[in-house]
């Protein structure tokens, strides 16, 4: 496939005299650029160190990983990790013995167990000295490393300098560190959140805290009200099952003359989830959305660009990721910001290959259609019933 040169996306937004507020963002390509980055951080950091991820595996990124947490913990650094126990359901309960000789802790976050298995921490989140923070789609094993193209799957990371940003997302740490094993106490406050699931993430706030339950989570209100007078629209998501609202504020911007242009996932490491998103192509493109498939690895990057307002993390563009887990998402709003989005999203297309609407159409068969519907309605449906049935007995 050729490519034409595109330029490199602005790393760094230096903070101005003028306004010492504003975060110094670092966009971080694929895993060649992320993880050099976070052991950068770690091994300069002299208070605390906090680690969130959906899945951490024993391979060589891993154990990397482990190796400059404990010599972190060993020099008197305060190192907490916490990880989903599903997500990191193969990790060994003895890999991190190091770490917690050296005084460090550990956690996994909700132990299996049959009334709650659906509840689930999808963040992933690197906070050092609660003033720089990592924030992206990457969990911590070793398919993540590479270059996205020619090895590893296709992800993307920011590097934040923000005194504030870092002090609330270690809030936020703290509070699900503590719920992790759902003891008593914990207990008690995982209902609490339930209930609080709309007052985070209020208009203005640039964190947008995601919590399960019903109704609108931060994200999607920003979103919502992003996309009322949004002229160009560019998602990145491997993982796409919007809610219909979102569908339609989608075929809405373009309607009004605006433009929509999603890059899903041509390969996958999740079948029913490309399946359950290929079933809503036909209508989307009769709409006139541009569809992109990225090809040459797994695309696993999270990313949202909304005309000059840019939002990453860790959701997905699904039903699990907007309604039913713990995400995290992060709003920049500055051209220089979305300057490097789109260039990101530039590279993305080299590699994607544009779904036509009359080809796609000509292609399905009977079979494929009825193999895409069902795999909508088991994500759409019993999913979420599977999982608000479990959220509304442990309420009780």
């Amino acid at each position: 496939m050729t490519a034409r040169r595109i330029p490199e996306p602005a790393h760094e937004k230096r903070v101005s005299p003028a306004r010492e507020k504003a975060p110094a963002i670092r966009w971080l390509w694929q895993g060649r650029e992320i993880f050099p980055a976070m052991h950068e951080a770690i091994a300069e950091a002299a208070r605390s160190i906090r680690l969130e991820t959906y899945i951490y595996t024993d391979g060589k990124v891993g154990r990397q990983m482990l190796a400059a947490l404990t010599q972190a913990a060993r020099r008197g650094v305060k190192v907490q990790v916490l990880v989903d126990a599903i997500g990191s359901w193969f990790l060994p309960d003895a890999f991190f013995s190091p770490l917690l000789a050296a005084g460090g802790e550990f956690r996994r976050f909700n132990p299996l167990h049959p009334l709650r298995f659906g509840v689930r921490d999808h963040r992933k989140l690197l906070v050092c000295d609660e003033a720089i923070s990592f924030l992206g789609g990457f969990n911590v094993a070793d398919e993540y490393a590479g270059d996205g193209v020619t090895a590893g799957w296709c992800d993307l990371g920011v590097r934040i300098e923000s005194a504030d940003l870092a002090a609330k997302l270690a809030a936020s740490f703290s509070e699900l560190f503590a719920l992790a094993e759902f003891h008593d106490q914990a207990w008690r406050q995982f209902r609490a959140f339930r209930r609080r699931r709309t007052s985070r993430g209020e208009r203005g706030s640039d964190l947008l805290l995601a919590r399960p339950g019903r109704g609108a989570s931060p994200f999607q209100s920003a979103l919502y009200r992003q996309l009322k007078r949004a002229r160009c629209v560019q998602i990145v998501t491997p993982y796409f099952l919007p809610t219909l609202r979102l569908r339609r504020e989608l075929v809405r911007v373009v309607r009004q003359g605006g433009r929509v242009q999603l890059v899903l996932a041509g390969k996958t490491d999740v079948p029913l989830s490309q399946l359950a998103a290929r079933s809503l192509y036909r209508r989307l493109l009769k709409a006139g959305i541009e569809i992109y498939e990225y090809q040459p690895q797994i695309l696993h990057a999270k990313l949202v660009r909304i005309d000059d307002v840019v939002f990453a993390g860790s959701s997905n563009f699904d039903i699990r990721s907007l309604n039913l887990n713990y995400e995290l998402m992060f709003r920049m709003d500055d051209a220089a910001t979305a300057r490097g989005a789109e260039i990101i999203f530039a590279r993305l297309l080299e590699h994607s290959r544009k779904i036509e609407r009359h080809a796609w159409r000509q292609a399905q068969t009977f079979w494929g259609r009825w193999r895409h519907r069902w795999a909508h309605f088991l994500l759409t449906r019993i999913d979420p019933f599977v999982a608000l049935f479990q959220f509304r007995r442990l309420r009780r």
